[in-house]
């Protein structure tokens, strides 16, 4: 029996040493970006991380560069209020978006950022792939769906990443997947694999940097 939206756990030997080289190249901060007029010309093929306030987007993209503190992470939710470039290789732009749901900041400007994030997910011609984050204990929520629906209507498209793997409850995990499964194939724009992390243990890391690879 075909599983809907089967994880993503095994690349080949060629794509795997694609991504590590790929990866191991220079990554250097660009800048942040607070306005649409802000962002850089796009010149060259970007993916980028969404997801809610301190799901993991900066760990994940540090545990893929193999830098400590590339990406600025916070135990804050909300703490990230810039669209954060990172250019890897003079080839490809990593992009660092700010986290949507709850955040700990002022309502105006929460509504500000998540104003800015929904025109660059709507509106960024370069941009190849969404990598939606989503934290594994908890699966999608409804605001998950919102930008999930919002990158329908661009025909952009996503792939579901579940964060923090390492901690979810085993007698909690088929549940978990299901209603992720479920509510994935409502979206057109999903791609039709979802990749499994922990970078804490390093869960997914080398396919992640394959699945960039191959994309790039």
């Amino acid at each position: 029996m075909t599983i809907a939206f089967p994880f993503c756990e095994k690349m080949d030997d060629i794509s795997i040493e694609k991504g590590r080289r790929l990866f191991a190249s220079e990554c250097r901060f660009v800048k942040g970006v607070v306005a649409m007029d802000g962002l850089p010309k796009p010149d060259r093929v970007e993916i980028c991380f969404a997801g809610r306030s301190n799901v993991g987007k900066s760990t994940l993209i540090n545990s893929l560069t193999n830098r400590k503190a590339l990406a600025r992470s916070s135990n804050t939710p909300g703490r990230t209020q810039e669209i954060n470039y990172f250019d890897l290789a003079d080839s490809l732009y990593l992009v660092d978006l700010p986290g949507y749901g709850y955040a700990n900041a002022p309502i105006n400007v929460v509504a500000k950022w998540q104003k800015l994030l929904k025109k660059y997910l709507s509106g960024r011609q370069n941009l190849r792939r969404v990598f939606v984050l989503v934290d594994a204990r908890h699966g999608i929520k409804t605001v998950d769906n919102e930008i999930m629906a919002l990158l329908d209507t661009a025909a952009v498209t996503f792939q579901l990443i579940l964060t923090k793997s390492d901690k979810i409850k085993e007698k909690d995990a088929e549940k978990i997947f299901e209603q992720v499964r479920n509510r994935l194939s409502k979206h057109v724009a999903a791609y039709p694999e979802i990749i499994i992390t922990s970078s804490e243990r390093g869960i997914g890391i080398p396919i992640m940097r394959s699945v960039i690879a191959n994309i790039l």
